[in-house]
């Protein structure tokens, strides 16, 4: 055994630690993200205990657990003696969720030099998606896959937790895509936007498409805290 061996070599007896498998209400929090993503709850909507056990087959008390979770990560509210309800965005929300965003996307785009051909296609699966909907005139499917391209360029970090973060920040950002009344308007030039940029990423040109993506986000944001501050002024 060589120097380097020896000091790289795992202690005798010594175990490799395995991640912990997921709760119950881990699991019914991650389907009830997955929700959110795909717009099924509105802000502001109270969510049924009965109703949910009853479509997850799980009990009170793992739904609950499930909320508690949901709650921390700002996607829920819990209110004494009215309930548990989606939360309701507000426009510091919005300034909040897109750093964030800036945080997790582009860092990963720009590092995506050699990116491997799944995740590429993970990209451009994701607008083939959206495109398809547009087609249908499915204009919620659009917004669902317009997360799922966003989430499938966080993916390109290669990385479980930048994953499960950019989830949380899809969920609550699905939350706020809810103040746009005309998804069709809001979501169509983005796909279009999400087209150039998978092009470009496939094509090797990974800064150009960071640019693009950088200029995307700036111009989103702008968007959507202009609907939220004329929605709160007007409130």
């Amino acid at each position: 055994m060589t120097a380097t061996d020896a000091h790289t070599a795992r202690p005798a007896g010594r175990k490799r630690l395995l991640p912990p498998l997921p709760t119950q209400a881990e699991r019914v929090a991650a389907l009830l993200r997955e929700s959110l993503i795909d717009g099924a709850y509105p802000p502001g909507q109270r969510l049924s205990e009965e109703r949910l056990c009853e479509e997850l087959g799980v009990s009170r008390n793992t739904l609950r657990e499930a909320f508690r979770l949901l709650v921390r990560d700002r996607l829920l509210v819990h209110q004494m003696h009215r309930g548990v309800f989606v939360t309701l965005p507000t426009s510091e929300d919005v300034r909040d969720l897109f750093k964030a965003r800036r945080v997790l996307e582009l860092p990963a785009l720009r590092g995506a030099v050699r990116p491997t051909e799944e995740a590429v296609r993970s990209v451009g699966a994701a607008v083939d998606e959206g495109e398809a909907a547009r087609s249908r005139r499915e204009w919620k499917r659009m917004g669902t896959a317009n997360m799922r391209f966003h989430q499938a360029l966080a993916g390109l970090a290669g990385s479980a937790r930048v994953n499960e973060f950019m989830s949380q920040v899809l969920a609550e950002t699905r939350l706020v895509f809810h103040v746009m009344d005309a998804p069709r308007e809001f979501h169509a030039p983005y796909l279009d936007w999400n087209r150039r940029i998978h092009t470009l990423l496939a094509s090797g040109d990974v800064a150009g498409a960071a640019d693009e993506l950088a200029t995307y986000l700036d111009t989103s944001e702008d968007q959507l805290v202009t609907a939220f501050t004329s929605g709160e002024r007007g409130a």
